[in-house]
């Protein structure tokens, strides 16, 4: 099979992305028209989304939002759409990425589309904090020094006692200083 230079799967997705950004567009400047209205699934933490950390917390993949009796403020740009929504009878602001949103459907018409979002490649993954790690003890092996002066230059920082008798048991938790070159 010849390889496809042109992506034709990316310039579907756009044009399909453009059919919703359409829609989303005449909605916001004119209202819902008849019983219209719309299931919008994204990635929560896609880059460019913007939610409440009350929500990105409940929802930490993925929400599907309900555009229909309330919501307000609904403004529609070439990259993306906020709105205004209530949840739980607590307002929200939304700002969504079309490159985020996984799903569009109305119900009322049995129309839906579905996108390949990237989640790997849209954005690099922030690095994980660091964390104490549990070493486990081993006896260190034993050097001669050549001169008192190098014992006392090679002798590593005292090992962190445990706090409590839970964390002394199985692998302690050493200061990183321990393991530098001095």
């Amino acid at each position: 099979m010849a390889e496809d230079h042109i992506r034709y799967d990316i310039l579907a997705q756009e044009a399909l992305r453009g059919v919703m950004r359409k829609v989303l567009a005449e909605v916001a400047r004119t209202g819902l028209p008849g019983s219209h209205h719309f299931f919008i699934t994204f990635l929560t933490g896609a880059p460019g989304v913007r939610v409440s950390s009350r929500l990105r917390e409940r929802y930490p993949e993925q929400m599907t939002i309900v555009i229909q009796f309330q919501y307000w403020d609904l403004k529609v740009s070439e990259t993306g759409f906020e709105i205004g929504l209530s949840f739980s009878d607590v307002p929200e602001k939304l700002e969504i990425p079309f490159s985020a949103v996984r799903g569009f459907y109305d119900p009322s018409v049995n129309f839906e589309l579905e996108f390949d979002v990237k989640t790997e490649a849209a954005a690099p993954a922030a690095p994980e904090p660091l964390r104490p790690v549990a070493v486990e003890k081993k006896p260190a092996p034993v050097a001669a020094p050549k001169k008192a002066e190098a014992k006392e230059k090679e002798k590593p920082a005292p090992a962190k006692q445990p706090a409590s008798a839970e964390e002394g048991k199985g692998a302690d938790v050493v200061s990183l200083d321990a393991f530098r070159k001095k």
